[in-house]
């Protein structure tokens, strides 16, 4: 973590550190068994390390194309820089770029693969529902985000699950247009499929328990910068609540960011992400940090 006044999380860190270390022991066992048994399957994590360094260094542009971002200066946003300066200097940290997404969704979130090369972006919903010390905790929130470099660090979790996915797609194309017309074709891809789904499948889990745990290591250093653990729990449920109105269309469209998002664009039918979600519940949140309201007081 950059040194900044935000609160140290060792239990993040150490969390990052053994999610990167298992995670690593599974991409050694992954690419044994593919050299083993389908050397032609490298490509396809050639492919996957290409996107992966596409994504470290645009991520920041990537996500605010897909919200529909913009860069604003002060002139244009003057309250919204103002309160990105006020947690800036408080937290003495480098201020990111500042952006805006004109869309009704209440939300935020912060990318970038470093504090220097990153970016804050506030939805215009977001603005209208939450008054400034709520609008305050939110950014506090996410310029965690940005100091823990959490970015950076899922970007790199993620490619192994990338990698499964592309060549379980690599293999089962290749049984279609003449894999099995080979000696020992059949055999072969069926492995590599049934080892790349495994590999997905773990990748998955351990990825999305890191990033749980990581939106309640923001909520607590956020909470802490600004000593107003109430205020981001009082945005966390005007939020949370303000979602359930906006049309599924959007919610869906928005979803594939949720991992970016302050809480997450789920949509009212029932899907695979809630139950394995980017985020903890908003009673295990809430719980965090009423605790930690009551241990400020007591302070």
């Amino acid at each position: 973590m950059a040194r900044t006044r935000f609160a140290p999380d060792r239990g993040l860190s150490t969390r990052m550190l053994v999610t990167m270390f298992l995670l690593g022991l599974l991409y050694v066992a992954f690419v044994a068994v593919l050299l083993a048994v389908a050397r032609s399957a490298v490509v396809a994590l050639l492919i996957a390390a290409g996107f992966l360094v596409f994504q470290y260094f645009a991520s920041d542009r990537i996500a605010l194309f897909a919200m529909g971002g913009r860069e604003v200066d002060a002139g244009r946003a003057p309250q919204l820089h103002a309160i990105i300066d006020r947690l800036c200097a408080l937290a003495d940290m480098p201020k990111p770029r500042v952006a805006v997404a004109d869309v009704d969704m209440p939300n935020a979130f912060a990318t970038g693969r470093n504090p220097s090369h990153a970016v804050v972006c506030v939805t215009t919903g977001l603005m209208r529902r939450l008054d400034e010390p709520e609008v305050e905790a939110v950014l506090a929130h996410e310029l965690s985000h940005v100091a823990h470099r959490d970015v950076a660090v899922m970007t790199i979790a993620s490619f192994l699950g990338i990698a499964a996915g592309l060549v379980t797609r690599f293999a089962f194309y290749s049984s279609m247009f003449g894999g099995r017309n080979r000696e020992g074709g059949a055999p072969v891809v069926l492995v590599v499929m049934l080892v790349s789904i495994v590999v997905y499948a773990i990748s998955f889990l351990l990825t999305r328990a890191l990033s749980r745990y990581r939106e309640l290591s923001a909520d607590r250093a956020g909470a802490i910068l600004i000593g107003r653990p109430s205020t981001l729990a009082s945005a966390l449920t005007k939020v949370s609540g303000q979602m359930a109105r906006i049309p599924s269309r959007d919610l869906r469209r928005a979803e594939p960011l949720n991992a970016f998002f302050f809480t997450p664009a789920l949509s009212k039918d029932f899907s695979l992400s809630s139950l394995f979600s980017t985020h903890p519940s908003l009673p295990r949140r809430l719980e965090q940090l009423s605790r930690l309201e009551t241990e400020l007081g007591r302070a």
